[in-house]
């Protein structure tokens, strides 16, 4: 016999009854209710009370809205996941979307052409603006600085459109790695372009594109086809390279009256806010990938972001740096001390 007294207890529901939100959309979905009767457990009664979902079956035959949705759910990737079901609302692109979707979720090597060419679309975005401001007479070496902090920065907002894995790097590394091959040919001077060296060079030699944009180039490529977005490295050698090296280059020649001992050529406020710049564009991209499970927020990486932050703005003050290349130095910093780190 039960005694008087019942323990209510709620019970997971079988999985048939579950809510799983990449099978099926929830506006597909009715809640079911289910009371079972007093089970004797333990000398004692229990209540066992679920709540469930089944599917409705009246809608999804043949609506265009649903199938969009349900191939949101399904798609591999949660940002395209969202792009494409905003169409959804939108029934004369219904079947358009509904194509598309069933064609890019399928086929992963399609999705990441596609993100090839939209993160490619918004390089050459940036690039087009910065080339206009050079035109319209913004100062040279500002607009070059523009471009060194921006082009490298925006490219590594779009890297969660890609896939996982190496396929998804090589896809992302395509983009860069094509502007590998555009600096050669305006460097060397087979290919005019004088917009391009007015707003990438100092002094408007197109022979300049053969050093600095060319291992900015090689640095972003790197970053992207070999470590990827999993990789604190890439974040520190891009945000130290693209956020702490143009900061500093704006800083100093504003505000840097008072040069490093060692070298005439730096100012301690350029140093000062590369190393700041650096380690805050590098916390930033560590929360921005965070967000998507690629990293893991920790104070051990945010302390081997400032460790490297600090010593590639080191490195970019030392004369060798002006010689060389601080493109070159500041990345090699970065990454062979952020092997170290990490």
């Amino acid at each position: 016999m039960c005694s008087s007294k019942l323990n209510c207890s709620f019970h997971a529901s079988p999985p048939s009854l579950r809510y799983d939100p990449h099978s099926r959309p929830l506006s597909n979905l009715k809640p079911t209710f289910i009371l079972a009767p007093c089970q004797r457990i333990n000398n004692s009664c229990t209540t066992r009370f679920e709540v469930g979902f089944q599917t409705s079956l009246r809608r999804s035959r043949g609506d265009p809205a649903t199938k969009i949705a349900a191939a949101a759910m399904l798609h591999q990737n949660p940002v395209v996941s969202d792009l494409i079901a905003t169409g959804v609302s939108d029934k004369k692109k219904s079947k358009k979307l509904w194509a598309a979707a069933m064609w890019t979720g399928s086929n992963p090597v399609v999705s990441d052409l596609c993100s090839a060419v939209v993160s490619a679309a918004v390089i050459f975005a940036f690039l087009q603006l910065w080339k206009e401001t050079a035109k319209h007479g913004l100062d040279q070496k500002l607009n070059r600085k523009l471009v060194h902090i921006s082009i490298g920065l925006v490219f590594m907002l779009c890297w969660p459109i890609f896939s996982s894995g190496h396929r998804g790097a090589l896809f992302a590394a395509f983009t860069p790695g094509v502007n590998i091959i555009r600096m050669l040919l305006i460097g060397s001077g087979m290919w005019k372009d004088e917009a391009t060296v007015k707003s990438m060079s100092r002094f408007g030699d197109r022979r300049e594109l053969l050093r600095g944009p060319l291992y900015y180039a090689l640095t972003i490529t790197g970053a992207c086809a070999i470590y990827w977005r999993t990789s604190p490295v890439a974040i520190a050698a891009i945000c130290n390279l693209c956020a702490g090296d143009g900061v500093a280059d704006i800083v100093g020649r504003r505000f840097g009256r008072q040069k490093i001992p060692y070298n005439k050529n730096k100012s301690i406020a350029g140093s000062v806010a590369m190393a700041l710049a650096g380690f805050l564009a590098s916390v930033g991209f560590m929360c921005y990938f965070a967000s998507f499970g690629y990293v893991e927020k920790s104070w051990e990486m945010l302390l081997g972001f400032l460790v490297v932050s600090l010593a590639s703005a080191f490195v970019e003050s030392l004369p060798i740096s002006t010689e060389l290349d601080d493109n070159l130095t500041v990345t090699l910093t970065s990454i062979l001390l952020g092997h170290l780190v990490f």
